[in-house]
């Protein structure tokens, strides 16, 4: 938005007209009558607000009020359509995405088979884009930003990647200027664990706590650091990289790194399958291959729990959905030692896509925010 003066009649319109949008955004479709109600503006004002969105190309009608006349009868939302963007999961064997509107309406994932492609960031997340679009019947020019969920410890300041084995063809530094630069869009790159821990912020068992760790437990670990709302990612984005931590699985046991001690390796063969994650769903049923693996988890936790004292875990990712409430339980069990106050251990509520949820939910935001910015200061 260009610089006006506080105070002026156009600084005033624009804050109103932003604030007006913001309602949209919150409450979905609204008649005047509504949005003055809301936003306390008299009618005749509400009416001049929905005019002048709707000139921007910001608003349109989308029905009436049955048993209602007149302009008052009108409801109208914001255009899903001016501005898009996609969410995108960067997995060992494909691409999960998804497109985003404004409105954080449903659209279909798409997987996006990589093996035998040529990869690179532009067109691993150009080929994302393309198969998100087309997979919901949108245009793909109208994507102007996304958000790319990555298997890596991700500095956002220094535009670089680290501790990753998952994405050839990704350079160690200059990824996201190679999308920004090559699609035309803007992108944040943000650790896979994180955007889950940001979805169980958002929408999972965490609204309410005041801190929270979320242990994703999948073909590799990772801590999600949540303090007061904010993720804590360390300073070149390495916090919570626990897969790298060397422990001992019980007493005069050799030390291991957190990933041999509970990642995909050993759950398949504790399982008795090859096929990870899709041949582990009975693990629910295996009370002891719980309890080890709830014992193995409670391993992990101890320098989580030692360092942060946090209010709560959650446990996430292929494995620990597989194990269930049941699993939660036994590792709050296995957990409880040496007197020290131990946090509530509960199993996500965000599901198998809690990676796409958050990156989903941080391209809402952006989408917003650049639609906000569309909103004519004179």
């Amino acid at each position: 938005m260009s610089q006006i003066d506080p105070g002026t009649s156009s600084w005033l319109r624009t804050r109103n007209d932003r604030e007006a949008l913001r309602l949209f955004f919150e409450h979905g479709a609204l008649t005047r009558t509504r949005l003055g109600e809301l936003s306390g503006m008299s009618k005749p004002t509400a009416t001049q607000m929905i005019a002048r969105l709707e000139r921007a190309e910001l608003l349109h009608p989308v029905g009436e009020v049955a048993g209602s006349r007149g302009p008052s009868a009108v409801s109208w939302g914001v255009r899903d359509d001016q501005v898009t963007g996609v969410a995108v999961n960067m997995l060992d064997d494909g691409i999960h995405a998804v497109l985003v509107d404004a409105l954080g309406g449903e659209h279909p994932i798409v997987e996006v088979p990589v093996l035998g492609e040529e990869r690179s960031p532009e067109r691993d997340v150009g080929r994302a884009i393309q198969a998100a679009c087309a997979a919901s019947g949108a245009d793909p020019r109208k994507v102007e930003t996304v958000a790319v969920g990555l298997q890596a410890a991700v500095s956002g300041d220094a535009d670089s990647l680290s501790l990753t084995d998952s994405l050839p063809g990704w350079p160690p530094s200059g990824s996201r200027a190679l999308i920004e630069s090559s699609l035309g869009v803007s992108a944040t790159l943000e650790n896979d664990v994180n955007l889950a821990t940001m979805a169980e912020r958002s929408f999972g068992v965490a609204r309410a706590a005041g801190s929270f760790a979320f242990l994703w437990i999948g073909v590799g670990l990772g801590v999600g650091i949540d303090l007061g709302g904010v993720i804590h990612r360390g300073a070149h984005g390495g916090a919570g990289e626990i897969g790298y931590l060397t422990v001992a699985a019980g007493p005069g046991e050799p030390g291991s790194v957190t990933t041999a001690l509970l990642g995909s390796p050993f759950i398949s063969a504790l399982a008795g399958t090859a096929r990870y994650p899709s041949g582990i769903s009975h693990l629910s049923d295996d009370e002891d291959a719980l309890r080890e693996v709830a014992r193995r988890v409670a391993i992990t936790l101890e320098p989580v729990l030692a360092v942060l004292d946090p209010q709560l875990v959650v446990l996430g990712g292929p494995t620990a959905l597989a194990g269930g409430v049941r699993l939660a339980g036994l590792v709050a069990e296995g957990a409880r030692s040496d007197g020290r106050p131990m946090p509530e251990v509960r199993l996500s509520g965000t599901g198998a896509s809690s990676v796409l949820a958050g990156a989903r939910s941080l391209v809402v935001e952006q989408i917003r925010s650049r639609l906000e910015d569309r909103i004519p200061t004179q």
